[in-house]
């Protein structure tokens, strides 16, 4: 087991017990959790006697911390009578990660009811002050919702991510030229987490300048591309596709600036990777993931690696199936998020909404720490008659048929891709946006001839399911349900592109029943 270079070898239970002593594990009234230091200042503590940072600390030493924090942050829960009625039937000492696992999830749903309306999951009420509500516009379950954080939380999630980021996500792309700049297209949203939280996660980056700058025009990238240095910009997935289309003036010295690039949302496309990398040369693409209820849930080191890695000691990340237990490495399952600096208003065993792959964890001299794979929406779902198709690998079976079939790469002209299921007149449409939706509707069609593109949509749907729905799911079945299938190509700023309040594009537009 490693330790600090300069330390004695410390067991996790050593460790466990430093950051968590037992009078404090639990709580017996609210005063109580008043009382309670930052889950942020025990983690330094833990720094402090190993002479280890605790994100380079073995995953050993993190697991017994954590383990020991979700035990107190279930017994300060079981304070609150909405939480105590829902860990009725729940293991009352986590003594295991399988005692956690018994622990039930929380839906949006129960989400909603527990932090929206009159927040009947306060564990510290609102009268106590000190809180922050940060508003969702429930893009995939539908109902809007609210979370609610401790303002200490947030400022210790702000430096405990920032230092994250300075240390393992910036430093390669960005070099050593001073100075540096770091801004975000995110920062006007006040009721929604991008703005309110990755700005505050963003500013406590050490040794970079940031600008708050939201939503931006060409002139105004510009002016910021003016500053002397290496910059990097944040943005979710539809704000960072644009910036290929700003680089028209820029000087050369400018577009060569631009390091990183830091998508918060969905998946950028090919074409938009392929875009900016020729606008600006330099540019490093990363993956920010992130939600309204958990900030810097996932960040990509290595633009080379779909790897989403988590930030130790900030989030409790967990991958499950549909009961509830951790899937195996390499397995995909709902995306499940406790947040661990939450003890004034804990939230237990959140699901996302995303489905994700579970990746081998890191253990470097360095970093410690868990990784997981973007998958989708868990709302990413096509129903076509009775058969439940993944969204994603519908898509991708659906570009590599045209791709063999009538060879026009579709997804490299792709800027924007959307799935829009008319459910009650039985249609399902391919919508692309390109640059020059004439000349890409113009070449496919000369490809496609007569016969459309609905038996290549047919073809690629059909080959995106696994060999156990084959015998069900099949081309007489896909035939039978009555469907007909489309494409639409339309310009970047068309209003046939369904989109959030928030200007991000949902891959599937499901229109009921």
């Amino acid at each position: 087991m490693r330790s600090g270079s300069n330390s004695p070898m410390f067991t996790p239970i050593d460790m466990a017990v430093l950051a968590i002593p037992e009078t404090d594990l639990n709580p017996e009234s609210t005063q109580h959790v008043l009382a309670l230091p930052s889950f942020l200042s025990s983690l330094g503590a833990i720094g402090d006697t190993t002479g280890s940072r605790y994100d380079a600390l073995p995953l050993e030493i993190q697991g017994a911390v954590t383990l020991r924090r979700l035990h107190q942050l279930t017994s300060i829960a079981r304070l609150n009578g909405a939480w105590n009625e829902r860990l009725t039937n729940a293991p009352l000492s986590i003594d295991s990660f399988d005692d956690w696992q018994a622990i039930p999830l929380t839906d949006k749903e129960s989400f909603a009811d527990l932090f929206t309306g009159e927040r009947p999951g306060m564990v510290i009420p609102l009268e106590h002050g000190g809180f922050e509500i940060v508003a969702s516009g429930g893009t995939s379950s539908g109902r809007p919702s609210e979370t609610v954080y401790e303002l200490q939380e947030l400022r210790d999630t702000y430096k405990c991510a920032g230092g994250f980021i300075g240390r393992h996500m910036l430093p390669h792309p960005m070099g050593d030229e001073r100075p540096q700049w770091l801004t975000t297209t995110l920062a006007d949203y006040q009721m929604w987490s991008s703005g309110t939280m990755v700005g505050g996660v963003l500013q406590r980056v050490p040794d970079v300048n940031y600008v708050g700058a939201g939503p931006m025009s060409a002139d105004v990238f510009a002016h910021f591309m003016s500053y002397p240095g290496p910059k990097a910009i944040m943005g979710i997935t539809q704000s960072i596709a644009l910036l290929p289309t700003f680089a028209t003036g820029l000087s050369e010295q400018a577009r060569l600036s631009l390091r990183v690039a830091m998508y918060g949302s969905g998946v950028l496309t090919r074409r938009a990777h392929e875009d900016l990398i020729e606008a600006y040369p330099n540019v490093t693409i990363l993956s920010y993931f992130a939600a309204t209820q958990a900030e810097a849930i996932g960040l990509q080191l290595d633009h080379t690696s779909p790897a989403l890695t988590t930030v130790p000691g900030l989030n409790f990340i967990e991958v499950v199936n549909e009961d509830g237990h951790w899937v195996d490495v390499g397995e995909q399952g709902e995306l499940v998020v406790t947040r661990l600096f939450a003890h004034r208003v804990p939230a237990l065993r959140y699901k996302v909404g995303d489905f994700v792959r579970r990746l081998p964890d890191t253990e470097s001299e360095a970093l410690c720490s868990t990784n997981f794979e973007y998958v989708g929406r868990s709302g990413d779902i096509l129903h076509i008659g009775d058969t439940q198709y993944s969204a994603p690998r519908a898509l991708a079976s659906i570009f590599r048929a045209f791709r063999d079939q009538v060879g026009f790469d579709l997804e490299a002209a792709a800027f924007e891709v959307q799935l829009i299921n008319r459910r009650g007149p039985r249609e399902l449409v391919l919508l692309i946006s390109t640059s020059d939706p004439t000349e890409t509707s113009r070449e496919l069609g000369q490809r496609l001839g007569s016969t459309g593109s609905a038996t290549v949509i047919a073809a690629g749907l059909n080959q995106s399911l696994s060999i156990f729905n084959g015998l069900e799911a099949n081309e007489t079945s896909l035939a039978r349900s009555g469907y007909a299938f489309g494409t639409q190509i339309v310009d970047p700023s068309s209003p046939a592109i369904t989109r959030t309040s928030v200007g991000k594009v949902p891959l599937v537009v499901d229109h009921g029943s």
